[in-house]
């Protein structure tokens, strides 16, 4: 059944909260947590307002006094407004603050470029000590708030707004590494979040008709990122291809290819939004067939990639000896 990751981390917390003293939830208004919620958690709730900066600092005093907060904003806030706030009090002094941040990627499409974060990954991966995830699905949710109670210094969570469908059954995945959820040797295809997981998969079905084989990697942590399992899968293949709901430039993409071009020089090719702000306003759905993050063009894309090379000579898998 179809769930948002918001709620099914709303719905994780609480029982957290009840066993845990130490854990309080800051809310920054987002309309998440209503009144039944913030009674049930008592004193571990704290409702904030739209003081995104002010929330992080807030934060940041309450772990550094031996508290571990879970603070919820939107990804477009957490990554702009409050960033000095991140960097300088959280980051910087490693502090174990849970940045839980909803409307992650095009999931606030219908309010526009304002509210829209297809630049928090980047931004936020290259913050010393900063753990940095995406799940895929409402489980993948759940598993990565109990897991971040042993999460050493700061973590940030990107999460969505409406409900999306949930991946096939497979083991539940683990903070820092990559979940292979198929298996190929043919090319890898290297994604995060919702979305892109659910294209990729469907993608490789499609290519295996066309006798394509490919290793679908849900990369769902960028920071530390599994640079082992995806070199593993890379060296071996002919190309990579990485989907995800965030400008192309600095992200996921970004974090394949410097893995891949210090250890395994395989083609990476990375699909996402193009290099400018969204033009047109609708729901996330819409938007992301609109910018293609879409099965059909990860299957265009491989076919074209391979028939080019193919062309020059270029197709044989690689001796890994």
């Amino acid at each position: 059944m179809s769930r948002a990751t918001r709620e099914a981390y709303r719905d994780c917390l609480l029982p957290l909260l009840n066993g845990h003293p130490d854990l309080i939830c800051l809310d920054t208004d987002t309309g998440l947590f209503n009144a039944e919620y913030a009674v049930a958690a008592g004193e571990q709730y704290l409702n904030l307002g739209i003081a995104e900066h002010n929330l992080m600092g807030i934060a940041a005093g309450m772990a550094a006094c031996g508290r571990v907060p879970f603070v919820n904003t939107m990804a477009a806030f957490a990554t702009s407004r409050a960033l000095e706030a991140v960097k300088i009090d959280i980051a910087y002094n490693r502090l174990p603050v849970r940045i839980m941040a909803t409307h992650g990627g095009l999931a606030a499409g219908h309010l526009g470029p304002t509210h829209q974060a297809l630049e928090d990954l980047a931004v936020f991966r290259v913050l010393p000590g900063m753990t940095v995830v995406v799940p895929a699905d409402a489980a993948a949710t759940e598993a990565f708030v109990e897991q971040s109670l042993d999460v050493p210094g700061p973590l940030y969570v990107r999460l969505g707004r409406k409900p999306s469908p949930p991946l096939p059954a497979s083991p539940p995945p683990v903070i820092g590494k990559a979940q292979t959820l198929r298996q190929g040797g043919d090319v890898v295809l290297a994604c995060c979040g919702p979305y892109p997981v659910l294209a990729c998969l469907t993608a490789a079905d499609v290519l295996a008709v066309h006798g394509i084989e490919a290793t679908v990697l849900n990369l769902h942590t960028l920071r530390p990122f599994d640079a082992e399992a995806l070199v593993a899968a890379a060296r071996p293949a002919t190309l990579v291809v990485t989907v995800e709901e965030h400008w192309c430039n600095g992200g996921l993409g970004g974090a394949v290819a410097e893995a891949v071009a210090e250890a395994a020089p395989t083609r990476v090719l990375r699909l996402g939004v193009p290099d400018r702000f969204v033009d047109v306003v609708g729901s996330q759905e819409h938007l992301v067939a609109h910018y293609e993050l879409t099965a059909e063009r990860v299957v265009r894309t491989v076919r074209t990639a391979l028939d080019t090379a193919a062309r020059s000579g270029t197709t044989d898998r690689k001796d890994t000896t």
